[in-house]
């Protein structure tokens, strides 16, 4: 061989040796980016199922304070129901009481003007009572109804502080 194709062999032997570390050093680089790109990934995932897990948990603890506003409110309906049916069966003996008086104002008697007295102060006793009557019926349902807004009122506060926590 001559000088000239040995050259040429030398020559074509150094690139392909600069060839194939250049090869080698692109196929470490990507092994390396991978293994950067898997961790990244890897973390990437890690972090999704630990921020869903606590949203989870968070959420079932919202749900279950909510679930316990609503408990508690039904409790207090219960509680303010069972107050109305004592104070409603009170008013009904205060009623009644307030009738028999009415009935028995009337004064018997031989005097006219006794009667005639009588007469007007039993119609007196009669309004007064259906006017007793009428104002702790209207008592009675405007308690009712204080009562409920204010169970509500609470219980709404209540579920907005467990979502607002």
């Amino acid at each position: 061989m001559t000088s000239w194709g040995v050259r040429s062999l030398a020559l074509l032997a150094l690139i392909a040796s600069y060839w194939l570390v250049y090869q080698h050093g692109r196929t470490v680089e990507r092994a390396e980016a991978d293994v950067v790109a898997a961790q990244r990934d890897s973390g990437d995932r890690l972090a999704e199922v630990l921020g869903e897990r606590n949203a989870r948990a968070e959420e079932q603890q919202r749900a279950k304070a909510q679930e316990e506003a609503r408990a508690n409110a039904h409790e207090e309906h219960q509680v303010a129901d069972a107050g109305a049916a004592g104070a409603d069966a009170a008013g009904q003996r205060l009623r009644d009481e307030g009738a028999k008086l009415a009935a028995t104002v009337s004064c018997p008697g031989t005097d006219t003007a006794a009667i005639a007295r009588g007469q007007a102060a039993t119609r007196a006793a009669m309004v007064l009572s259906d006017l007793l009557a009428r104002a702790d019926e209207r008592a009675g349902e405007l308690a009712q109804a204080y009562d409920r807004a204010r169970i509500a009122g609470l219980a709404c506060e209540a579920s907005y502080n467990a979502l607002t926590k």
